[in-house]
């Protein structure tokens, strides 16, 4: 019960913690660049890690766990953190968090498409319909409702919110073959993006000295919270618990949290179609973890 407990709490804190996300993006990037985004985040998500892998004892893992695979883990580094949240801040840059959060929370029903071809997994009828309505539920928020017409606001905001959910969904796809520690595989990814997510960052040439204490304090809360402490916390509630649907279905609440906190602290207006397609998405996502009735 006290491993329950605990694992409880650890799930409701990093639910909690990535519902604010989105928030934290866009004041973020009212004073970053997406990639100067990417390299301080990167920076400050990479200190909590190395401190966390201190703690646990696991430090010592860095060298031989890269040196094992040195490519395996370049190929990671460069996919996330440095070109999924790239391409996922710059979705937030062209378009409403509103809309780029829910587009970017339907990476699960990429994820299925892409392990039934890459990791050859059957894809079930209930799948299809899971992916159908998820994919719908796209297009609602994207038009603003206006099917029909299929109108986007930013065209590309979308469509590279969508290539977010492909790298995010890759990315684990690839993670199936890490027989690493799991913090130490993600740090690992850190160290090789933060070059090339400062070499980025100067090569575009904006200014670092016109950012205010505001903005430093937002990016060091999405390199701690979205990138760094929130992964551990909820690693932590998945080792603890003995009821993983349970903890897993938290997930489910984080989105409708993050859309209030949208029109609550950054009064962004939240569209009804938004919501409706937000709650296909989701419907889409539970159908997914329907079990099949044993014969």
């Amino acid at each position: 019960m006290h491993n329950e407990r605990n694992a409880l709490l650890f799930g409701l804190a990093a639910v909690l913690l990535w519902s604010t996300v989105a928030t934290a993006f866009k004041l973020t990037l009212a004073e970053f660049t997406p990639a100067q985004m990417v390299a301080a985040a990167s920076l400050a998500s990479t200190l909590a890690l190395i401190a966390v892998c201190a703690y646990q004892g696991t430090l010592s893992q860095l060298a031989n766990t890269f040196t094992s695979n040195p490519w395996y883990y370049v190929v990671l580094g460069l996919i996330n953190p440095f070109a999924y949240y790239l391409i996922l801040f710059k979705a937030y840059d062209l378009l409403p968090a509103s809309q780029a959060q829910p587009i970017n929370y339907s990476w699960a029903i990429t994820l299925t498409l892409m392990a039934a071809v890459f990791l050859k997994q059957k894809i079930r009828p209930q799948d299809w319909f899971a992916c159908a309505l998820g994919y719908f539920g796209v297009v609602v928020i994207a038009t603003k409702g206006d099917v029909l017409a299929l109108q986007f606001d930013s065209p590309l905001g979308v469509g590279l919110a969508l290539l977010s959910t492909l790298l995010w969904a890759g990315y684990w796809i690839l993670n199936t073959k890490n027989t690493a520690d799991p913090v130490v595989g993600v740090l690992l990814g850190f160290l090789v993006a933060l070059p090339f997510a400062f070499g980025v960052a100067f090569y575009e040439g904006a200014a670092w000295s016109t950012i205010s204490l505001k903005g430093w304090l937002a990016v060091g809360y999405v390199g701690l919270f979205e990138m760094g402490i929130t992964f551990v916390l909820w690693l932590s509630a998945l080792k603890l618990t003995q009821n993983t649907a349970r903890i897993s279905n938290l997930i489910f609440a984080s989105p409708f949290i993050s859309l209030m906190l949208l029109a609550y602290v950054i009064g962004e207006e939240i569209h009804p179609s938004t919501l409706a397609g937000l709650v296909l998405i989701v419907i889409g996502l539970i159908v997914q973890q329907i079990k099949r009735r044993k014969a």
